[in-house]
């Protein structure tokens, strides 16, 4: 009672109370990523062409059509991104325009002749470069009959898969509309043709811009800002981004852990020699065995010899190839013919279920063959499901040793006998083979197996590095500390990254993955000159070891906009520097004279010879824009004032000036002209559609 009279007494407090009991619950919402108390969802990862994308949704399409597959899952998600955007603004653009995509058109993009290329790319084998129209046909089917509902996972993948149908069909009539609305007037094809039709031949006079030494060149920030106001187009940037420096610490394997991998090699060997089934030895311990038979020039230089020397059998290291010790075992060693001649039936199978149908269609195929019901071309031609030879009889000419899988190989070159039937399982189903000819000529070859152990470095070496970077991290908490640093320490550079926005997740030459994206987090979260407390570790892509530990600074902020000369001064400080050369040269040319010019400045006179207007490139010449196009506005005979061109002043004198021939074939000009600029549209449409949509981008609040 005491208290409620207290209350009563001091109603703000009650007031106060309520109020900070509904901030803590909206702060409480915001921060669990669950719906506000304002109706606007905190999982929002993006809001574009007036829809909202759902983390939840973005991340199970993720999962849908990635799973748990390798690779950068950053340069995925921003695929996927991508798409999203792009379905949002292309299906309310087309929808204003009353474009769509009917249910017979969807069909026939997925299971007609000339499918969408989404069907091209998820549905070619890789190995006949041929859509699998079978397994559509199936997929058809399980679709028609309703057994594809047995497989929730299959439904929801080919439920998005149409939607991307549909957004890739959509996308391609937007440009089509675009495209055909392409139009080049007669004075544009007349001008076209004139451009590439009237060749200038002239000689110039380079200066390059060494001969002025950067010492006596002096930039005020007012040279910067004049530099960039000019290049307005090229610097300007639509996000804020941000800068870093860091320093990279190789992490390599010591003596000592060197020493023991070889070891581990060389108490292997006794035992490998020793070993009657060299397939389930390497597979114990981690090594490999080549199936076909190799020639000298197909082996490593460092055993080629030794391996055509030594007895069956025997085994021959340590030696080191590349970043492994290795030793290798010659199984066998045999004269192969050179080539071969075959022919076979393919019966594709991808299952345990369709391995063992594959079977009994062969063993039926291999009847009628062998009573003399059906010849074996005619059945390769009704049955074969290999398209690079059933048309053919199923015939493969020339064929040399290891060009086929090690099955199919084996038959063909070392155990099969010509005329002769066998069936054969692969990774690609069953085949029924014949051998047809060999060639008289051979090579000598060996069959071998090897161990191997890559020269990484151990864990105790990893967490000894870690723990003096742990240390270095530890001394030098601002960026100035952390460039002394690594200027007293010579193992040590400082590198700087480009400009990073706030989504992006590649830095510089450490490339892309987890530790580039936690950095450039970071980043968007720390003061400029703090020294990220985090060390960012890397893996080698092949051996996943940490192969590499990074400290990062943040060197500069930049708001959206035109950079600021400070943040921008380093990259752009030696095209001022020659801008500021060319304007010295420039004041101090003062005759045309090529012949004096060029003695002056010890330098020769060159020619570019038939140049057209429209060229990039010019022999001798190089990339000069400026050059070309004045040499274009003088008269024969003419010699120009001093061009401050991209790698020097020029002074350019034109020799000949052929006019040119009327245009006649205006319909051809027109399309010769159009051409270019219709296959630029579906890119640059796109990224014109999105230049002027309202992206709300949070993908940086998720990952």
């Amino acid at each position: 009672m005491a208290l409620i009279s207290k209350i009563r007494k001091n109603s703000w407090l009650l007031v106060a109370l309520i109020a900070l009991g509904l901030i803590g619950f909206i702060v409480m919402d915001m921060t669990s990523g669950q719906q506000s108390v304002f109706g606007s969802s905190q999982t929002t990862i993006g809001e574009f062409g007036g829809e909202k994308l759902d983390w939840n949704k973005f991340n199970r399409v993720e999962q849908l059509l990635y799973g748990s597959s390798g690779g950068d899952v950053y340069a995925r998600r921003n695929q996927l991104w991508n798409y999203f955007v792009e379905e949002a603004i292309v299906k309310e653009e087309a929808e204003d325009l009353g474009l769509g995509v009917s249910l017979t058109e969807l069909k026939d993009l997925q299971f007609g002749t000339e499918p969408s290329p989404i069907i091209r790319q998820r549905f070619t084998d890789p190995n006949t470069r041929q859509i699998d129209f079978q397994q559509l046909q199936q997929i058809k089917n399980a679709i028609e009959d309703g057994t594809i509902n047995d497989d929730p996972r299959m439904v929801a993948y080919w439920a998005h898969q149409e939607q991307e149908i549909i957004k890739d069909r959509l996308q391609s009539k937007l440009s089509n509309l675009v495209t055909k609305a392409i139009y080049t007037p007669t004075w544009m094809a007349e001008m076209g043709h004139s451009e590439l039709n009237m060749p200038v031949t002239f000689a110039y006079v380079k200066v390059p811009f060494d001969e002025v030494d950067n010492a006596d060149v002096t930039l005020s920030d007012e040279d910067y800002k004049t530099f960039l106001k000019e290049n307005r187009s090229t610097y300007e940037q639509n996000e804020e981004t941000r800068k870093l420096e860091y320093v990279v610490f190789d992490v390599l394997p010591t003596a000592a852990d060197s020493t023991q991998l070889r070891q581990r090699i060389a108490e292997l060997i006794p035992e490998f020699e020793q070993a009657e089934n060299d397939s389930n030895f390497v597979d114990r311990n981690y090594g490999s065995i080549n199936g076909n038979f190799m020639p000298k020039t197909s082996l490593s230089p460092a055993i080629a010899d030794t391996v055509f020397n030594i007895p069956v059998g025997s085994v021959y290291g340590p030696y080191t190839e590349g970043r492994a010790y290795k030793a290798v075992k010659v199984i066998d060693r045999r004269m192969i013919a050179d080539s071969a001649d075959t022919r076979h039936i393919l019966i594709s199978a991808d299952s345990p279920q369709a391995f063992a149908a594959a079977k009994s269609k062969l063993d039926s195929l291999e009847n009628l063959i062998l009573n003399g019901g059906e010849t074996f071309d005619s059945l390769a031609m009704k049955f074969s499901q290999d398209p690079g030879s059933a048309d053919k009889g199923g015939v493969y000419e020339n064929v040399t040793p290891g060009q086929f899988v090690p099955e199919y190989n084996t038959i063909l070159f070392e155990t099969g006998q010509i005329g002769q039937l066998y069936k054969v399982r692969t990774s690609f189903g069953w085949h029924l083979v014949e051998v047809l000819s060999r060639s008289s000529s051979g090579t000598e070859r060996v069959k071998v197996a090897y161990l191997q152990e890559s020269i990484i470095p151990s864990e105790t070496t990893q967490e000894d590095i870690y723990a003096a970077v742990l240390d270095f991290v530890g001394k030098n908490r601002d960026i100035e500390e952390l460039r002394t640093a690594a200027a007293e320490n010579a193992d040590l550079e400082l590198e700087t990254s480009i400009s990073l926005k706030r989504n992006d997740f590649s830095v510089g030459t450490l490339g892309g993955g987890q530790a580039s994206r936690d950095m450039i987090r970071w980043a968007y979260n720390a003061n400029v000159g703090e020294v990220s407390p985090e060390i960012y570790s890397y893996q080698d892509p092949q051996e996943y070891f940490t192969n590499k530990m990074v400290v990062a600074a943040l060197r500069s902020k930049q708001s959206s906009g035109m950079p600021s000369v400070a943040n921008i001064k380093d990259e752009i400080e030696d095209q001022v520097i020659n801008v500021k050369k060319g304007e010295k040269l420039k004041s101090e040319i003062s005759s045309t004279d090529l012949a004096a010019l060029a003695n002056k400045y010890s330098t020769k006179i060159d020619t570019a010879n038939n140049v057209n207007f429209s060229a990039s490139f010019v022999p001798t010449l190089g990339v000069e824009p400026k050059v070309i196009g004045e040499a274009f506005n003088l008269a024969e005979g003419s010699t120009s004032q001093p061009i401050i061109g991209k790698t020097g002043v020029f002074v350019v004198k034109v020799l000949s000036k052929t006019p040119a021939s009327q245009a006649t074939n205006i319909p051809q000009l027109r399309r010769n002209m159009a051409t270019p600029v219709r296959n630029q549209v579906p890119r640059n449409l796109m990224e014109a559609m999105k230049d002027n949509a309202n992206i709300e981008d949070n993908r940086f609040r998720f990952y």
